[in-house]
Formats: structure tokens, C-alpha cells, sequence
């Protein structure tokens, strides 16, 4: 590349690849994107697309390294938006630096973020609460299990593309159903990879998150969000509707599970307020940019822009957000908020006013309008893909990346 400017790679995701390439290519600078879904091709930001198959295999560096190597993008940086590649640079940071400047933290401090169960074992340390856990080994322990119902069943680890992780949670109301939720669970991660965790009651609007860029721990760029809707609306696979607050008790958790890992990166830690007895409980950290982290740009922390800074090692001046700033991924919040109308926790007016503060869009944005425009014809197409099986899938998406591949 003759590029005065380093460019970025970014591998994996899809929503939140287009706000990483917005961040960035405002700004000048190169944007490649590596990954199998084709919905952030569409962005003019994208200034080549290459289609990952088989994305994330376990220590399958060599499309991340060839790209270096046949491109000669040496010295760009290089940025996950994706759990399995996050775990994959993470464990590969020293082979990759010698190609790249990486924004994923090492392997040593991101196990602490990906596994669920060290994230738990970590916040006990440091006197944080979260849901009660237990992590069942087999069907015996899951017949013993002193636990009060309904509860859930998540996977300790994210990044699979199996039915229970993509699904992020399956609840369970008794104990027969925990048995058949958990051999189904078993059957496609493993008994021993498996929390059943207490069901905390409520929906979006107790759902809290702390963002951040630290240098080993200390925050230089922070948001604080409430996390108002998200689909579905239970659980949330993603968030659909998020707005920036002050909420000192949430930030001053993150901050000290953050600290006590010596955190560098940019991270996403969140919490739920469990409305029984009034706490904030850790659910999960995320090591990676995160779906709606466009909101930043939008409240003065645009978290893309400086983490590339910071691989440059550049000056970032601490920051943070503005209060009163929304996101909002327009086509699935419509589905959030319509199943809250008819539970009868949002009228039509609350969620009208909602729409009066400052927004940004998931994937519209008038200087680059395309993957709002394409969005539901290629939602419409994976869900069509993914019923058609694994290989035809594959294809077919190889196919689509190639057509969207920018020269």
C-alpha cells in the first residue's frame, strides 16, 4: 500500500464493523474489512471487503496473515469486532504483532472477559455482585442442583455459531426443563461448558453498561448507557435502543473489575439491577467493540477512532460521554417495542418521546446510506441461507462477498 495514512483491518461482525468503518473512514483512513457477512460491504467506507470463510477456526491465523503479506499492510492496525476473532488475535497477539498493530488485549488479560466463569470468579474477588451461578459437569449435578426457578442457561463462552450460543440464553421455569435444556445444551458445547444462572426479572430498561478505552485499567474514554430495549426483549441477543446517562454505581463496578485485570482496550461491561434487593449485577464483559459502540461518536467518546490511536500510540486525552444521546437500530427496535406495548410497559407516547433526544442510527447514516437500504433483503436472504444448510450457505455468502468485493 502506498498509503501515508496506516489503514485498518477489521475482522469479523456486521453491524458493528459498519460503525468501526464509519469512525474510521471519516477520518481518511483506510478501512479493509475480513469477515463472512456481507452487510458491511455495502458501506462506502469499506474500501475492500474479503470474504472469510470459516471465520475464527482455532489458531487458523494464515487469512489474517496472507492479507499482510500479499497487501503489504504492514504496520496497519488490526481490529476485532467479533468473540471468535477477539479470542483468536488475543491468543495469537505476539505472531500478529509482528505484522500488525493490534487493539485486542493479550491472552492473558481477555480470558478474564471470555470465559464467563473467570469473569464471575474475578468479580467475587473484587466484591462485586452478580446472579447467582452454578456450573453443572452433568446430568446428576443438574438433578442435584439446589437452585431456585425459573433459571438460565448461557454458554461460558461466546463465538460459536451452535443454536445455544447464538441464541445467548435459554430459560428454564422447572426442573424438567432445565434437563432437557441441558442435554440439548450438552449435546452442542459440552456438559462442562454450561452455566445455569438465577433468572434476574426485568427487560431492557434494568440493563446498564459501562464502555471504556483503558490504558492497564484506567479509563481515557468512557460512556455510561442504559440499554433501554433490546430483542428480545428478556434475554437480548442485541440491543435495539440505548441512551447515554450518569449512573456512578455502574461506573465505579466496571472501573474496579476492569483495574483489577489492568485492562487496556476498549470494553464493555454490563450490568443488571436486580429490582428484588435493589443491585447492580455483572452479567457479562466484553473485550471487543460492541454493536452500538457508534453512539460514542455521537457523545464525544468515539471509541474506534481513539483505540486506533491508541495502537499508534498516540495522545488520547481522557473523556467522556454526554448524557441524553440515543442509538437505536431502527427495523428491530419497531419488533422490541411493539412486544413491550403488548406486555404493557411502553405506551406509544413513551416511545415516541424517546425519538426527541439526539440519535444515531445502526446502520443509517445519511453520508453513507446503503446498508440501511440492504439490510432487510440480506437479513431476509441469511435466513433463507441458514435453512438451506451449512455448505450451501457457505457458498452462497462466498458468492455475495465476492460481488460486494471492492478493488
Amino acid at each position: 500500500m502506498s498509503e501515508s495514512v496506516p489503514g485498518a483491518l477489521v475482522v469479523g461482525g456486521a453491524h458493528v464493523s459498519i460503525a468501526v468503518a464509519r469512525s474510521l473512514g471519516r477520518r481518511g483512513i483506510p478501512v479493509w474489512l475480513l469477515a463472512n457477512h456481507p452487510l458491511p460491504t455495502y458501506s462506502r467506507y469499506v474500501k475492500r471487503s474479503i470474504f472469510w470463510s470459516d471465520a475464527g477456526q482455532p489458531g487458523d491465523l494464515s487469512p489474517i496473515i496472507n492479507v499482510a503479506r500479499q497487501h503489504n499492510l504492514q504496520g496497519w492496525v488490526l481490529m476485532a469486532t467479533g468473540d471468535q476473532e477477539m479470542e483468536l488475535i488475543a491468543r495469537n497477539r505476539d505472531v500478529l504483532s509482528q505484522y500488525f498493530r493490534i487493539v485486542t488485549a493479550d491472552w492473558s488479560t481477555v480470558q478474564w472477559v471470555h470465559d464467563k466463569r473467570l469473569t464471575y470468579s474475578r468479580a467475587a474477588r473484587v466484591g462485586i455482585d452478580y446472579p447467582e451461578s452454578f456450573e453443572p459437569r452433568s446430568m446428576r449435578e443438574i438433578e442435584a442442583l439446589a437452585c431456585r426457578f425459573p433459571v438460565i442457561l448461557k454458554p461460558a463462552t461466546r463465538g460459536g455459531e451452535d443454536a445455544f450460543t447464538r441464541a445467548k440464553a435459554w430459560k428454564a421455569e422447572t426442573r424438567e426443563q432445565l434437563a432437557t435444556l441441558y442435554r440439548r445444551a450438552a449435546a452442542l458445547v459440552g456438559g462442562d461448558a454450561i452455566i445455569v444462572q438465577e433468572w434476574i426479572p426485568g427487560a431492557g430498561e434494568a440493563q446498564f453498561s459501562y464502555a471504556a478505552l483503558c490504558e492497564r485499567g484506567e479509563p481515557l474514554a468512557s460512556l455510561t448507557a442504559r440499554r433501554t430495549r433490546q430483542h428480545p426483549i428478556d434475554f437480548g441477543r442485541s440491543s435495539t435502543f440505548v441512551e447515554t446517562i450518569e449512573m456512578d454505581e455502574v461506573e465505579a463496578l466496571a472501573r474496579r473489575f476492569l483495574k483489577s485485570i489492568a485492562y487496556t482496550g476498549v470494553a464493555e461491561v454490563e450490568f443488571k439491577r436486580d429490582r428484588r434487593d435493589g443491585r447492580f449485577k455483572l452479567l457479562d464483559v466484553n473485550g471487543r467493540f460492541w454493536t452500538w459502540c457508534g453512539l460514542g461518536d455521537l457523545a464525544g467518546v468515539d471509541f474506534p477512532y481513539l483505540a486506533y490511536r491508541q495502537s499508534l500510540r498516540q495522545n488520547v486525552a481522557p473523556v467522556r460521554a454526554k448524557a441524553g444521546l440515543a442509538w437505536v437500530h431502527g427495523s428491530r427496535d419497531i419488533v422490541a417495542a411493539a412486544e413491550e406495548f403488548m406486555r404493557g410497559t411502553l405506551t406509544v407516547g413513551g416511545y415516541l418521546r424517546a425519538f426527541r433526544q439526539p440519535l444515531t442510527f445502526a446502520t443509517f447514516a445519511w453520508d453513507d446510506p446503503l446498508p440501511a437500504l440492504v439490510e432487510l433483503p440480506v437479513a431476509a436472504w441469511n435466513r433463507v441461507a441458514l435453512k438451506l444448510g451449512g455448505s450451501t450457505r457457505a457458498s452462497a455468502a462466498r458468492k455475495i462477498a465476492r460481488r460486494r468485493l471492492a478493488e
